[in-house]
């Protein structure tokens, strides 16, 4: 076991005694120190893409995690079924269980240790700002300048479009990442946006477009172009969670072509990322998902360009005015990002602007 210094939870500005499993030699140059925390948020969850993002994941790297482990351990963690999400095997269960006994004991045994560090250095240790609370839309390349990014002063959580601005709208956080169709006009997304924030005190700032269609497998075999070929043909399809702006997109797709929720073979089969999508796909437990290009890439799968769209933020005026938002702005709409952008298929970075009114989002 080993030590590590984090934020505490009784003083967020001290360090904190933590443990954690030291697998050694066991399994080689695999990095297990997120192992157990992502098997713990799975045996919660029943989801790898809720369980990644509660570790503070991406759904690629607990993918990886998991199946590195299990090659190294050559026994099985997880078992993923097909419209049940993904479950902890017997072998996986015990070692959450171990690992919760192991808290409870060595969490007494540290906690005077705990309060002595505190007493210590309390009276030398000077505060430190507090990190931007970020609720977005999930998109690779956003995860990816967070996850690679050096010093972020965010602290980001995958939700919906919907559900991201509706948090901003209760300030549950400070900036909601989200994307709507090019096509969409001003008077449609000034009445979208309405219904969670207000023009006297949120702003728009949009970032890059990014191309949603068909993900398929490689070389698309079953030769698609819609999301009405795959009802016609009887394949299984992988849905958004309800709530996100790409599930509100493939609902309007199929509704366009007289499509109705009972039509689609896994429709009701969710996932909660475009990684997920494209995992579930490469895994043959869909023939057809809907999500970005990058996505499809990343999994050398196959794609089908439907439709361009905008992603930005929406923040209260007082957020994207503070020294902190400006900050992260600039690092946003600095040259690091733009290359980022540059080197992922299916996007477009827009030009640098300062946060405006909603209508300019569009323009």
């Amino acid at each position: 076991m080993s030590s590590a210094a984090t934020t505490t939870r009784l003083n967020p500005d001290l360090p904190r005694l933590r443990w954690a499993w030291d697998f050694g030699p066991l399994l080689g140059d695999v990095d297990t120190s997120r192992l157990l925390g992502l098997l713990t948020a799975l045996a919660a969850e029943g989801a790898l893409g809720n369980a990644a993002k509660q570790a503070g994941m991406s759904y690629r790297s607990a993918w990886g995690l998991l199946r590195d482990c299990e090659q190294a351990l050559g026994a099985p963690l997880v078992v993923m079924e097909r419209g049940r999400g993904t479950r902890l095997t017997e072998f996986g269960a015990s070692l959450v269980q171990l690992d919760a006994a192991a808290h409870v004991a060595l969490d007494a045994v540290h906690a005077p240790w705990q309060r002595r560090l505190e007493d210590l250095l309390a009276p030398v240790v000077r505060a430190v700002p507090e990190r931007l609370r970020l609720g977005a839309s999930h998109d690779l390349a956003l995860a990816d300048w967070v996850e690679h990014g050096r010093r972020i002063s965010v602290d980001l959580f995958w939700r919906g479009s919907e559900e991201a601005l509706a948090s901003l709208g209760h300030d549950e956080c400070d900036i909601a990442g989200f994307h709507v169709p090019e096509g969409w006009t001003a008077a449609q997304l000034e009445s979208w946006l309405g219904r969670w924030l207000k023009p006297s005190l949120h702003v728009c700032l949009p970032l890059m477009r990014r191309c949603q269609g068909l993900i398929v497998a490689r070389g698309n075999p079953h030769r698609l172009q819609s999301l009405a070929d795959a009802s016609k043909r009887g394949l299984r399809m992988v849905n958004r969670q309800r709530g996100s702006g790409t599930r509100s997109l493939i609902d309007q797709l199929l509704a366009a072509n007289g499509l109705r929720p009972e039509n689609i073979d896994g429709y009701a089969h969710e996932e909660f990322t475009h990684e997920a999508i494209a995992a579930t796909v490469a895994a043959g437990q869909a023939d057809v998902g809907f999500g970005i290009e990058a996505a499809a890439a990343r999994y050398d799968l196959g794609f089908v360009p439907l439709i361009w769209e905008r992603y930005g933020f929406a923040m209260r005026s007082a957020i994207a005015n503070s020294p902190e938002g400006r900050q992260f702005l600039t690092r946003l709409q600095g040259n690091t990002f733009r290359q980022r952008l540059l080197a992922m298929p299916g996007y477009e970075p827009l030009s640098v602007r300062a946060p405006g009114v909603w209508a300019e989002f569009l323009t």
